[in-house]
C-alpha cells in the first residue's frame, strides 16, 4: 500500500510539472489539467472532511476544496521552489475558511468583525496556552493591540454566527415555543398619550396647586416639607394635594 500511494503521488506530481511547461495554447492543455485536477482531488476532499461537523454539509465543503485546488492548479509556478502540495494546501484551506467567513454567519455583519473574531479565538486559545488560564478581556486586548470595547464587539458580532429558531422548544416540557415567548403588550403608547394630556390637564390648576404637584412629584418632597415651605398645614397640603389629583383625573378622563 505504501509503495502505491508513493506512486500516485509522484504521477499526481508529475502531471502538475507537466501541465506547467505546456504552452498555454497546447491543445493537449485542457486534457491534462483536468487529469491533473483529478489526479489531486483526494487531497481536496480529505482537507474538506477535516472541517465537518461545523455546521456546513461536507459535500460543500469538498466543493469549496475543489476551487481551491483548481485555483492551485492554474496559478501553480514551480520555478519559485515550492512544491505543489505546499502551494495548493493553504490555497484550498484560504478557501475553506473564507466560506465559512463569508456564507455561514446567520445575520451579516461587517468583515471587520468577522475577522476581529478570528483574531480573538486564537488570541484566547495562545493566551491560555502561555498562562495556563483562560485570559481576561484585558490580556486579549493588550495581545491584539485593540481596545477592551473593540473586543465586546468582536464578542457580540459574533453571536451573529448561528441564529436560534424561533420553533425552538422552551420551557421545562417543551410546549412552547421561543417565538411564543417575544412580543407583548407595548404600554410606552399609553405612557406617551398620558404625558402628552397631563400638561393641558396641569394648567388648569392654580399657581399653589400646580407649585404643590410640582414639589411632591418632580421634587420628591413630603408632604410636611411642602407645608413648611409654603408655611401652611401638612393637612392643608394634604387637601390640596388630593382635590389637585382629583381635578387631573377628571381632566384626563380617567380613574388612575
Amino acid at each position: 500500500m505504501t509503495m502505491l500511494r508513493t506512486t500516485r503521488e509522484d504521477t499526481a506530481a508529475e502531471l502538475v510539472d507537466a501541465l506547467s511547461r505546456m504552452e498555454a495554447g497546447d491543445p493537449a492543455r485542457a486534457a491534462l489539467r483536468e487529469r491533473t485536477i483529478e489526479a489531486w482531488l483526494p487531497m481536496a476532499h480529505h482537507l474538506a472532511r477535516r472541517y465537518t461537523g461545523r455546521g456546513e454539509p461536507t459535500d460543500d465543503l469538498v466543493q469549496v476544496a475543489v476551487v481551491g485546488l483548481i485555483k492551485s492548479v492554474d496559478r501553480y509556478e514551480p520555478g519559485h521552489g515550492v512544491e505543489f502540495a505546499g502551494f495548493a494546501v493553504p490555497t484550498i484551506l484560504g478557501e475553506i475558511k473564507r466560506h465559512f467567513r463569508d456564507r455561514t454567519w446567520s445575520i451579516r455583519v461587517p468583515r471587520r468583525l468577522q475577522e476581529l473574531r478570528m483574531r480573538i479565538t486564537a488570541a484566547n486559545t495562545e493566551l491560555t496556552q502561555q498562562m495556563h488560564r483562560a485570559p481576561t478581556m484585558a490580556e486579549v486586548a493588550a495581545h491584539l493591540e485593540v481596545t477592551e470595547e473593540e473586543v465586546i464587539e468582536g464578542l457580540e458580532g459574533a453571536r451573529a454566527y448561528q441564529a436560534t429558531s424561533l420553533s425552538t422548544p422552551v420551557g421545562d416540557e417543551g410546549n412552547m415555543e421561543l417565538g411564543d415567548t417575544l412580543g407583548a403588550e407595548d404600554n410606552g403608547y399609553e405612557l406617551a398619550e398620558f404625558r402628552a394630556a397631563l400638561p393641558p390637564a396641569v394648567a388648569t390648576l392654580t399657581p399653589r396647586e400646580q407649585q404643590i404637584i410640582a414639589l411632591r412629584f418632580y421634587g420628591n418632597q413630603t408632604q410636611n416639607q411642602i407645608a413648611e415651605k409654603l408655611g401652611i398645614s401638612q393637612m392643608h397640603v394634604s387637601r390640596l394635594l388630593a382635590g389637585s389629583l382629583a381635578k387631573l383625573r377628571k381632566h384626563m378622563g380617567g380613574d388612575d
